[in-house]
């Protein structure tokens, strides 16, 4: 039970104690934060725009609604780019939107905790055969008025880490949509050279069974030329299947749903740039732009500043003020009695001296120190695994481009004129041709990683996520492998 002091003054003292509290509250009143007109959403566009270049639209009206259609519908009218892509992924993207509400309520919540305590108002009557009694209270929380300055600095860390949350929700639908677009690409750009390939494999096999017919070639040889397109049909079926999972994939990303569905993407990928980037700092620079190592540090300064205030108001967990007036009547013909005074009421911590709320406090912020200390370490780590899959990759893919290509369809020309003169078997022939199929198709998926890598390694040093091109997998391997195994 809460015991009760009470002090009982003058009805003088009281009108100042009353006046005293509502200077108080207009003085605290003075410092209330407002609404934004953008919901908060100006740093977060500031940020992204220096990193994505990208427009951000939080749709809160129609006329949102409505400026986000038209540039998404505008986008959708030409072959999706990458950057169109993420575009449209950042305007349409209801997950996202999500992501920009919770922002708007952790605004409100700052403002609310830049204004004063509500005060309590009550009221009380008390009637008998000879008197009425009449009480009014006014009751104000003063550790509250107290520790209102802190608390609203703490409520601002956390309305900057919400924005920063935000920021970072954009950058990692940003980086998966860009990941995605990749993907179908590809897929579709290995679907259409599988295309190619077969349709040549289909006419030999016709010519095959053609000279089977007039005894020019043996059931042998009919029967490789046979299973060789019967092979490739498999692996195109498989490839247009991976496709539309690919293209699927994009279209959650980016929202898209409707007559929106029609949109086109271009036939191949993109080509590799000239040269790789070199990033000397490229540790320093994923320390210094990651929004998930801000979301920390403003994770430790407010968890700071919050265990700072538990220990200066550990002891004391309720601290109330209350206004008494009171008014009493003679239901004679006596006249009415004004009174008042105050009442102070606080708990008195016999069983409990604040100590576990304390060493709570203190836990939680060297949990947040330590959280952050394992982050700056995964994110130097992280930066330097992009960095380095990223040349790898590229390498990897120019490699493919200057030399195995030409090589592998200089081999193809030359056995093709081999066969036609009689010097090497169809057997041969066909070998070389699947191995041909599987270094394009192996090709592609070079320039594929690479560019996956290249997502990757922006996510890295902004914070969008992070998905190695080691665990992606070869998306077309079952072609290739099937194919070249034969």
């Amino acid at each position: 039970m809460k015991p009760l002091l009470s002090i009982p003054t003058g009805y003088a003292f009281t009108s100042a104690l009353r006046c005293g509290v509502l200077v108080g509250c207009v003085a605290l009143l003075a410092g209330c934060r407002t609404f934004s007109p953008d919901g908060g959403m100006g740093p977060v566009a500031g940020f992204i725009g220096g990193t994505l270049n990208k427009e951000l639209v939080a749709v809160q009206t129609p006329e949102d609604e409505v400026r986000a259609r038209g540039i998404v519908e505008g986008l959708l009218k030409r072959p999706l780019t990458a950057d169109a892509a993420v575009q449209v992924a950042l305007l349409n993207n209801r997950g996202l939107q999500a992501n920009y509400n919770e922002l708007g309520m952790a605004e409100a919540v700052m403002i609310a905790n830049s204004r004063p305590p509500v005060p309590t108002f009550s009221i009380s009557n008390v009637s008998t055969p000879l008197e009425l009694d009449i009480e009014h209270q006014i009751v104000v929380a003063i550790l509250g008025l107290v520790t209102q300055p802190a608390r609203s600095r703490i409520a601002a860390d956390r309305f900057a880490q919400a924005q920063l949350r935000a920021a970072s929700a954009t950058l990692r639908v940003a980086a998966e949509t860009r990941r995605a677009y990749y993907r179908a690409v590809a897929a579709a750009e290995v679907a259409v050279a599988l295309a190619s390939f077969n349709s040549a494999a289909e006419n030999s096999a016709e010519l095959a069974k053609q000279l089977g017919k007039t005894g020019a070639l043996n059931q042998l040889d009919q029967a490789r030329q046979q299973v060789f397109y019967a092979d490739l049909t498999a692996q195109l079926a498989t490839a247009r299947q991976q496709t539309m999972v690919e293209r699927e994939q994009l279209v959650r990303l980016m929202g898209l749903w409707g007559r929106d569905l029609d949109f086109r993407l271009p036939n191949a990928l993109p080509r590799l740039p000239p040269k790789p980037q070199t990033l000397p700092t490229i540790e320093q620079d994923a320390m210094d732009h990651r929004a998930d190592l801000q979301i920390a540090r403003i994770e430790v300064e407010t968890l700071a500043k919050s265990y700072g205030l538990t220990r200066k108001t550990h002891f004391i967990n309720v601290l109330d003020a209350s206004g008494i007036a009171k008014t009493q009547k003679d239901k004679g013909s006596g006249p009415a009695v004004d009174g008042g005074g105050i009442a102070i009421e606080f708990q008195v911590p016999i069983f409990d001296f604040g100590r576990p709320r304390v060493r709570e406090a203190e836990q939680r912020y060297m949990q947040a120190v330590n959280l952050l200390a394992e982050q700056a370490v995964n994110a130097r780590s992280e930066a330097r695994e992009a960095y380095r899959s990223y040349r790898a990759t590229y390498d990897i893919a120019g490699h493919y481009r200057r030399e195995v290509l030409p090589l592998r369809q200089i081999i193809f020309d030359q056995s093709k004129l081999q066969a036609n003169a009689m010097l090497i078997d169809v057997f041969s022939l066909l070998t070389e041709a699947r191995e041909r199929i599987a270094a394009n198709i192996n090709g592609i998926e070079a320039r594929r990683n690479f560019w996956l890598a290249s997502a990757d390694l922006n996510a890295v040093i902004l914070g969008g996520g992070h998905a190695g091109t080691q665990t992606e997998g070869s998306v077309m391997a079952a072609a290739s492998g099937a194919m070249a195994g034969q």
